[in-house]
This record gives structure tokens, C-alpha cells and sequence, in this order.
């Protein structure tokens, strides 16, 4: 196998380090990177040779027609075009994914949590280890969302993917993955996030150990930063912060298999060579990544509890203003200061659902032990919650000085659509029985003598 990068990267980013060799900085921009020097045309896109051999190839995320603003497209130059990767597909096991929709069971209305699903002791590949949740939406209308577990126990070898469904945003709770994409190799951490667009193809390996993480497998409108509105022009994710990889190639003639997720269901073709072969590429529709602990959160520096919506990271757009397809929202380290504030998030109820895992560390609004890191919770469409009870009588009893969070990280895959739990989720026995009944602990405080 020969593998060609003018820069590998090493090790993960760290919250003070500089940019690292092997990627290239700032979101959505239109970037242009070759492994060989000149493998690029300059001033066309499709010419009549391309250098050292190689064939041009268009990947396009979004319809020829869309806006400029977002019109998503790349130019690839490779060894061999897609079309020749195009085996004899036939369908494959796709074991415990599922793709919306996807009714298998029917549970009561409640809100639900599960402890971290655990690391199995078999073998699995990132494909064969991934374990669906809930669903929502309807990916073939392009609408909604996956919510997943990955469980990843051994490298792919001579093994390849791509999702034709949606685009995948991973979020590593334990142990590290290297991404091999065809644009260039991601490397993530607990603490990071990868976006891997759909229809591009990768190879999961581990760098230290088995690994589990969540996956929001988004079958709507790309990914994008949202909008700041009175905020302006800084803090929440800065642009410059996200990192994509510089052009990376594998030419490798060996027997292997491409791996398709289309329509929900999962197909496998012998091969024999690796599609990892993109000797250059540009454009603005390319895999990234992004350190979490780089988030420059805003919030109430006077009184009263902000939205979560203010701790947005991306957002999957829909055809309704203001209204996401998917919402990615992080609570991370960030300083409470606000005066005669209930400071946890209030008791509501909400239109939008809510998916929820933690990296590390403690969730503010439950702290009476169950949600732990690499558990899930999940509060659907107009279904109540809020803080537990712990929770609730040390807010309102707390003197109310300057706190700083720290060393916490949790997120949300927040969806305008119900989600649907999958059996796998309702029969794990990850899955807490007792915690629809949290609120039951809540005290009568209400005296109507006294204010």
C-alpha cells in the first residue's frame, strides 16, 4: 500500500495548541489541496488530460441550481473514478441500524434514559457496532434524523463506506478514531467532533483501544453554522476553529469492499483496489472536524436562564425559518453569574425533541446520579422535564455566587420531529426503567400563607 500525505497528522488538538499540519483551517470555505505537486488544473476544472493520469470527478451535495450560499460541490482528481469501484452489489446484514421511518415497537409516553451501552467484548467494526436509538423523520423525503451509538471494538481492513442516506456527525465519548476519507485523515477524540458528508467514502480504524461514541445520522440540509443575529460577529463556533484535511491518497491494488448505506438498507461489493485513491481536490463540500472545548459560549450576565438554543454549534436548516431539521447543541465548562436565577434549565415542555448523551463530567440539571458519561436521555415532542429533584433544591437553595462549570461536557441532537425508539432501545437493558417517574421525588412546597 502506498499511502501519500505531505503532512499525517499526529496526535488530537488541544484547546491551546495552533493549528496542525494536515488540515486546513475555516467552515464552508472553498479550499484546494494536492498530494503531487501540480495534480490540480489551474484555471478549469475538467480538462481534456489531467496530470499524472488521473481522472476528474465531481462530487455535489447539494443540486446544481441551489444558491451560491449553498451550493455545495468538489472537484476530486483521482486514480480511478467512482464508477469503477461498482461491483456486483448485494445486500448485507446491516445489523442495528436503523433508518427512519422505522416504527418496531411502541412504548408509553415518557421521558427515557439509558446507561452507556457496553463495549462488547466480539469484534465489531465501526459499520457492525453501530446500535440505532430512535429514529425521526423520513430520510427518503429528506427530512429528519438518526440517533446512534457507535461500538467500535476493531480497525476496518480492506473495508470501505459511504451513506447515501445522510451525513454523519460523530461524537466520541471513549477512545479515539482515525477517519480515512477520501479527501485527507481525520483524527478525533472525546472532546471533538467529525462531519462526514454524505456519499463520501471512509475507513474507521482505532488509534488507542475500543471506542464508543454517538452518531447523528442527519437526512436533511447540511450542517451549517447558525446564524448569530444581536450576537454578532464572534464567540458560539468561530469559523476558523473547524479543520479540514489536506489531500491524502491510497494506491493500493488488493481485494477489499465498498460498503453502501442507500434507502435504509445496507450493500457490499467486492473490489479490487482501495477508492481512497483522490490524489488532489477542490471545493467547499468536504469532511471536518471540530474541537468542542474551542466553543466560546454566550449566556444571562444579569438574571433569568437563556434558551439552549444559544449554545448551538450546527444546525441542519429546514424549509421553515427558525425551525431546525436537527439542532446540535453543546453545555460545556462556561460560568453561571446571573442574580435571583434559578440557574439549571426550567421545567418545559417543548416542540422540538430532544436526544441527549454526555462526553464527560456532570450535567448540571441532574445531579442525582443516572445520567453518567456515555449515557442517554431522551425527551420527546411536548412530553415534560427539567431538573431532578436533587437538582431542584440545591438551585433554589444555593447562595448565588459567581460558579464556574468545569470539566463537563454533554450535547443534544435536538429534532422538530418525534423520535421514534428503536426495540433495540426499548429492550436493552441499558435502558432505566424507573426514570420516566423522576419528577414523583419533586416536594409540595406551595403555602398559600405565605409568599
Amino acid at each position: 500500500m502506498n499511502v501519500q500525505n505531505p503532512s499525517l497528522p499526529q496526535s488530537s488538538a488541544k484547546l491551546e495548541s495552533a493549528i496542525r499540519p494536515g488540515y486546513m483551517s475555516g467552515f464552508g470555505n472553498g479550499f484546494e489541496t494536492e498530494a503531487l505537486p501540480g495534480a490540480l488544473p489551474i484555471g478549469r476544472n475538467s480538462p481534456q488530460k489531467c496530470a499524472y493520469g488521473l481522472y476528474a470527478e465531481q462530487l455535489s451535495g447539494s443540486p446544481f441550481t441551489a444558491p451560491r450560499t449553498t451550493n455545495e460541490r468538489s472537484w476530486l482528481y483521482r486514480i480511478r473514478p467512482t464508477v469503477t469501484h461498482w461491483g456486483q452489489f448485494r445486500k448485507a446484514d446491516i445489523g442495528l441500524w436503523r433508518t427512519a421511518p422505522a416504527v418496531e415497537v411502541e412504548v408509553p409516553i415518557a421521558p427515557m434514559r439509558w446507561d452507556p451501552i457496553p463495549i462488547p467484548e466480539e469484534k465489531l467494526s465501526f459499520l457492525e457496532g453501530i446500535r440505532t436509538i430512535t429514529t425521526a423523520g423520513d430520510a427518503s423525503s429528506q427530512a429528519g434524523m438518526g440517533a446512534h451509538v457507535y461500538l467500535v471494538t476493531r480497525s476496518m481492513v480492506d473495508e470501505y463506506f459511504y451513506n447515501a442516506d445522510g451525513e454523519l456527525l460523530l461524537v466520541p465519548q471513549q477512545g479515539d478514531l482515525r477517519l480515512w476519507t477520501e479527501f485527507g485523515i481525520i483524527d478525533i477524540e472525546p472532546g471533538e467532533i467529525a462531519v462526514i458528508p454524505r456519499g463520501v467514502k471512509i475507513r474507521v480504524e482505532l488509534t488507542n483501544g475500543p471506542a464508543r461514541g454517538y452518531l447523528c445520522e442527519n437526512y436533511g440540509g447540511a450542517l451549517t453554522l447558525p446564524e448569530r443575529g444581536p450576537i454578532g460577529a464572534n464567540c458560539m463556533a468561530n469559523p476558523r476553529d473547524f479543520l479540514t484535511p489536506v489531500a491524502a491518497y491510497e494506491d493500493q491494488d488488493a481485494p477489499s469492499k465498498m460498503y453502501v448505506k442507500w434507502g435504509g438498507s445496507l450493500w457490499v461489493a467486492e473490489m479490487d483496489h482501495s477508492p481512497l485513491d483522490v490524489v488532489a481536490w477542490h471545493g467547499n463540500y468536504a469532511p471536518y472536524k471540530y474541537d468542542l472545548r474551542r466553543y466560546s459560549p454566550v449566556g444571562p450576565v444579569l438574571y433569568d436562564h437563556a434558551d439552549p438554543s444559544i449554545f448551538t454549534v450546527l444546525t441542519s436548516p429546514s424549509e421553515t425559518p427558525g425551525t431546525a431539521n436537527i439542532d446540535f447543541v453543546l453545555f460545556s465548562d462556561r460560568w453561571l453569574v446571573a442574580e435571583n436565577t434559578f440557574r439549571p434549565p426550567w421545567y418545559h415542555m417543548n416542540v422540538m425533541s430532544e436526544f441527549m448523551g454526555l462526553v464527560y463530567g456532570q450535567y448540571d440539571a441532574k445531579t442525582g446520579g443516572g445520567f453518567v458519561p456515555g449515557g442517554i436521555s431522551l425527551h420527546n415532542t411536548m412530553l415534560p422535564h427539567g431538573p431532578d429533584m436533587d437538582a431542584f433544591e440545591k438551585a433554589s437553595n444555593v447562595e448565588l455566587k459567581p460558579h464556574k462549570l468545569e470539566g463537563t461536557m454533554a450535547f443534544m441532537f435536538e429534532t422538530r420531529f418525534p423520535q421514534k425508539v428503536t426495540a433495540f432501545a426499548a429492550e436493552t437493558e441499558a435502558l432505566q426503567k424507573d426514570y420516566a417517574s423522576y419528577g414523583h421525588k419533586l416536594k409540595k412546597h406551595f403555602n398559600p400563607n405565605q409568599r
